[in-house]
């Protein structure tokens, strides 16, 4: 695995604190964990989805809980008496996945559909945070418009 020096964004970057933190983070992760499956997708410019694969599992034995940018989907099957398989290939081991949410992205919902955990994402902007216009004043002009009003 390749691990990049980033360093040098440091000194012509500012706020982006968080992102770097999560770069670093990823570079160090130890086993990643990818059960279960899951697609993450973009519906629209400030939409996404993420669809788990959770086969076995109902709604009542998975958990959704977000936490300071962080969304975590939990699973963990009820006690059900033994059964004896002679071949177990759907597994149904408990399960932790989390993800990242950037600032102001917030869960709409999630459902259940056909072996599919689908929680849908939107990013919402305050108006504050919105690109906006600054208007720019010339001062030679203003100050030409004064001087002949003065004189009149």
């Amino acid at each position: 695995m390749r691990t990049y020096d980033i360093t040098p964004l440091w000194r012509s970057t500012i706020g982006f604190d968080r992102f770097f933190d999560l770069a670093e983070a990823a570079q160090h992760a130890a086993g990643d964990d990818s059960y279960p499956p899951c697609n993450v997708g973009r519906l629209s410019d400030d939409r996404y989805r993420i669809s788990l694969a959770v086969a076995g599992f109902s709604p009542d034995e998975i958990a959704i809980t977000t936490e300071q940018n962080v969304l975590v989907i939990e699973g963990r099957k009820a006690e059900r008496a033994k059964r004896e398989f002679l071949y177990q290939g759907i597994s149904s081991r408990p399960f932790r996945r989390k993800f990242d949410l950037a600032d102001y992205v917030r869960v709409e919902g999630a459902r259940f559909d056909n072996g599919l955990l689908q929680v849908d994402l939107a990013r919402e902007i305050p108006e504050a945070m919105k690109p906006r216009r600054i208007p720019i004043v010339n001062l030679a002009v203003s100050n030409v418009r004064q001087i002949e009003s003065q004189a009149a």
